[in-house]
């Protein structure tokens, strides 16, 4: 191996913060490590969140419209969050310490969760089993606890991925086509403790304690610390660089204070350091000037005379790359956007699919079965998928396309929201046929019908399906598509889709409710479905789905893909 090989070029170091050798550092070795830590980090949330709102009703003693808000408010704060998260690690920290460091504070807040359910003087008082009252005193204890878990979630989300990532040098062609199967690894690492905590846990917090049912994902959370930081000389890290709201805000006032430049044809003439293959921005490589959104290059015009001073003044001048993260980041944002529909339909299995299960037959025997529970159909799926798509799909694509990966990350994308109509199409198809059931035999008054909940099984399928494409798919293209110093803050991006969508249904749900229960109509979606049109609901989001499918189509035949220009060393 040259000397020139055996360090990587993408401008990652070991932990000591020397130049990262290859032969010691990254690729799969340092995977494992990350992979288990997501793995029992997935497995603490869910199995902390699945049952969540059960706890706040039966043992905090909340009605169930309280207890239901509160677990909807603390969940869209686990998606924002990560805003925070990826801003500390891309501007100060770094990916690993700030993963590092959240993790203890998830690890205080899951073990405090444990205390509130398990100390005598913390946890509510019960008389029964589902008859438990909890003072203010202690619902503050518990809501200190998931509100700290919610902040340390948020520096891990946007990280983990990115940093498994950064195991792989973009500069070296081997090692870059494997970052691909990377995500699609980590998502199903994601599913695997998902998987448990929907099974196992939910069955110990009803059956066997709370304590013991939050002690569970509070070890998961101390063993994800561990087996994280037992691969630090194994890392490669990739050095924070400052703050990107701050070069965001330079680019933006420079064009404004330049407004009446005119933005010269020969990029020769605008603002680059010349003298070092590094960008003025540590650890990122220079991006290349690109023709779009030129006003931007108004803030990288040189003067007359072409010459820089040696101190430049970053509000009045920046440089082509600082000017390139801008107009990056503002060419992700279409993409970014059509992801919130796709959010939307996927918030429907822990909403109206399970509302619809509720009035169907949910027996299988003498058991019966929790409506929420057949989620775990959708992490099969996503089990199933991921194998199948990183080793059969991508290499038959491959042939056909000629492209590394098999298919682009857009192409990707494009897929999962296709396939995500037809689980809403399914939906709403069941519903009609349930409905007519219900009017055929007048079953408008009664708890379930005599129609088996497992007809329910194909949409969660399906939804697991797209997940594969569209959710992996994003997690690639914003890693891959964000500048080199911001990609954190682009991975928290791509999950607050998921905290728009969950807004963006109740949104729906409160516009279709305020319409259509007019002149004293129990509306679409009253609190009896047998007499409202859910399917009706399910139609719109077929609709919406369709139109923001196309409207994906254009915004990934306009999308400009960025340009880096050399290495680090």
């Amino acid at each position: 191996m040259d000397e020139d090989d055996i360090y990587t070029k993408d401008g990652t170091v070991d932990y000591l913060g020397n130049p990262a050798n290859k032969r010691e550092t990254g690729t799969w070795r340092a995977c494992p490590f990350i992979l288990g830590n997501e793995c029992c980090e997935r497995l603490a949330y869910y199995g902390m969140s699945t049952n969540l709102v059960v706890y706040f009703k039966y043992h905090l003693h909340q009605h169930s419209a309280t207890a239901s808000k509160n677990v909807a408010d603390w969940g869209g704060t686990c998606y924002i969050t990560p805003l925070i998260g990826a801003f500390v690690a891309d501007a100060y920290l770094g990916r690993y310490l700030t993963i590092l460091c959240f993790s203890i504070v998830y690890v205080i807040g899951m073990t405090l969760l444990t205390l509130s359910a398990l100390v005598p003087g913390l946890k509510p008082t019960c008389y029964g089993q589902d008859n438990c009252y909890a003072t203010r005193g202690q619902s503050a204890v518990c809501f200190v606890a998931l509100y700290l878990i919610a902040l340390g979630t948020g520096g891990i989300k946007p990280c983990v991925s990115s940093f498994g990532a950064d195991q792989f040098d973009d500069a070296d062609a081997a090692e870059k086509k494997n970052k691909s199967s990377f995500f699609n690894w980590f998502y199903l690492s994601i599913n695997i403790g998902a998987l448990i905590a929907a099974s196992l846990l939910v069955w110990i917090q009803e059956r066997v304690s709370w304590a013991l049912g939050f002690g569970i994902p509070a070890l998961a959370m101390a063993i994800a610390v561990v087996s994280f930081f037992s691969g630090t000389r194994l890392y490669r890290n990739q050095k924070p660089g400052g703050s990107p709201l701050t070069r965001i805000c330079q680019v933006i006032v420079a064009s404004i204070r330049n407004y009446h430049v005119e933005v010269p044809n020969d990029k020769s003439l605008l603002y680059e350091i010349t003298d070092t293959q590094e960008s003025a921005i540590q650890g990122s490589r220079k991006l290349d000037h690109s023709n779009g959104l030129r006003f931007f290059d108004k803030a990288a015009v040189l003067g007359n005379s072409g010459d820089v001073k040696d101190s430049v003044n970053p509000w009045r001048l920046c440089t082509v790359t600082q000017v390139e993260e801008l107009k990056a980041i503002i060419r992700l944002l279409p993409v970014w956007a059509t992801g919130i529909i796709f959010a939307t339909v996927y918030s429907q299995m822990s909403n109206y699919f399970v509302l619809q299960g509720e009035t169907m037959n949910t027996h299988l025997g003498k058991f019966q079965i929790p409506p929420a529970s057949l989620s775990i159909f959708d992490t099969l799926s996503v089990i199933f998928w991921v194998p199948v798509y990183d080793r059969i799909i991508v290499p038959i694509a491959r042939k056909f396309s000629g492209h590394k990966n098999g298919l682009t990350q857009l192409q990707r994308m494009g897929i999962g929201l296709f396939i995500s109509i037809f689980s809403m199409i399914y939906a709403l198809t069941l519903e009609h046929m349930r409905l007519r059931m219900v009017k055929r035999h007048n079953y408008q008054d009664h708890e379930e019908i005599p129609m088996s909940i497992f007809w329910q099984v194909p949409p969660y399928f399906i939804i697991g399906c797209a997940e594969v494409f569209t959710f992996i798919g994003q997690l690639e293209f914003f890693y891959e598509q964000a500048p080199d110093a911001m990609r954190s803050l682009c991975s928290a991006l791509s999950l607050l889709t998921v905290a728009l969508g969950q807004y963006l249904s109740s949104l729906l749900i409160t516009i279709v409710t305020k319409v259509t229960t007019r002149n004293g109509s129990p509306g679409w979606l009253p609190d009896n479905l047998n007499y409202g049109h859910l399917d009706y609901f399910f139609c719109l989001l077929t609709v919406l789905s369709v139109l923001n499918f196309i409207a994906f189509l254009l915004v990934s035949k306009l999308y400009t893909y960025k340009r880096t220009v050399g290495t680090l060393r």
